[in-house]
């Protein structure tokens, strides 16, 4: 299958070639792989991090566009990632990052290329009540990565460290997640409070 990753935005790319280029803001980020890394440090995977802000009574999922993600390859491999966001001036750098999801984006859309037969265009989509991040692979290619949310045959892969009860790296239908993830995130009103 052909993964499809929808161009980032040109200043946001800039700003990530930008902040590796300066040895402070290297140093400074909290990220020994980074810094470590021997030999040229390259940006790659740009993938649109959409938030996923409520799910709708009628099911369906309610996302803004919070940033640009590039995975920073060293040696082969992915040694960090870099978050870019919008600013009143346009698209700037955010931070270095490493850990677990670091690996788990790379291992997703590894395992999406070399095992679903549709093309997908590539997104992630994060849920911060449940402190979850998905690969969201989107049925249309041809979509501003940018724009949109979920359609119910899009496909939600949860990257690892995923909730208890939801399988890392296992594809779910939008359309079978969203109810899951509305039950965990509406909260019963205790006994006594209002509904």
């Amino acid at each position: 299958m052909q993964l499809h990753v929808p161009p980032a935005p040109a200043p946001a790319l800039r700003s990530v070639l930008t902040a590796l280029g300066s040895p402070t803001a290297v140093r400074e980020a909290p990220t020994p792989s980074l810094r470590a890394a021997q030999g040229p440090a390259t940006p790659e995977l740009p993938l649109p991090v959409h938030v996923l802000d409520r799910i709708t009574p009628a099911g369906t999922a309610a996302t803004r566009l919070a940033g640009w993600r590039f995975l920073i390859r060293s040696g082969g491999r992915a040694v960090a990632a870099a978050e870019t966001m919008l600013t009143p001036d346009g698209w700037a750098f955010s931070h270095f990052f490493e850990g677990p999801y670091v690996a788990a984006t790379e291992r997703a859309v590894l395992q999406a290329e070399t095992s679903l037969t549709e093309p997908y265009q590539a997104r992630l989509l994060s849920v911060p009540e449940l402190y979850m991040l998905t690969l969201w692979l989107h049925g249309d290619c041809t979509a501003d990565g940018a724009t949109g949310h979920p359609a119910a045959n899009d496909l939600l892969v949860p990257l690892a460290p995923a909730p208890p009860g939801i399988a890392a790296h296992r594809p779910h239908r939008v359309a079978d997640l969203l109810p899951v993830l509305t039950h965990r995130i509406t909260r019963t009103p205790l006994l006594g409070q209002p509904a």
